[in-house]
């Protein structure tokens, strides 16, 4: 299983906003501190802000914030909200069938493979790990020193939370 790159930059956003608690971050800020596309970026900001993840002002003053404190804002609840589909194999999704058979014909399996139960079990623990996590697990002191450092956010170690 891989995570898409939407993920990875939902993550880094919200991180990068949690590192400058209370203070509205600009979109360019965020995309060369991480190296990462603006484009992309902004796909990423506009579903965030649509989760009710962070909050979004546009002009002068404007820039993202997160909505809520890190401590609200659970891994699990991110990846739901930025994966488009969270099915390991094709007969997780809605229509469940054709497993990936190219024919179009049912799966020859239906009804006695153990193997969706085996993953939707392991799909399931993998959330739950997630869903015990909040974005501010992500940064205790130690991180978030680490983290300010490489990102050039001189200072950061010192900011509350």
């Amino acid at each position: 299983m891989r995570l898409t790159l939407h993920s990875d930059l939902a993550f880094r956003t919200l991180i990068h906003l949690a590192l400058h608690p209370g203070q509205r971050v600009q979109t360019e800020a965020i995309a060369s501190a991480w190296r990462i596309s603006g484009n992309h970026l902004d796909k990423v900001v506009q579903r965030l802000a649509g989760a009710g993840f962070i909050e979004t002002r546009r002009g002068r003053g404007g820039g993202l914030v997160l909505a809520r404190p890190p401590e609200a804002i659970r891994l699990g609840a991110v990846l739901r909200a930025t994966e488009e589909d969270l099915a390991l194999v094709a007969c997780f999704s809605p229509e469940g069938d054709p497993c990936g058979d190219q024919t179009g014909q049912r799966c020859v399996l239906a009804g006695a493979c153990r193997l969706q139960s085996a993953l939707g079990r392991a799909m399931a623990a993998f959330l739950a790990v997630l869903d015990g996590l909040s974005l501010a697990d992500l940064l205790d002191p130690a991180a978030r020193a680490a983290a300010g450092a490489r990102l050039g956010l001189g200072g950061v170690a010192d900011l509350p939370g």
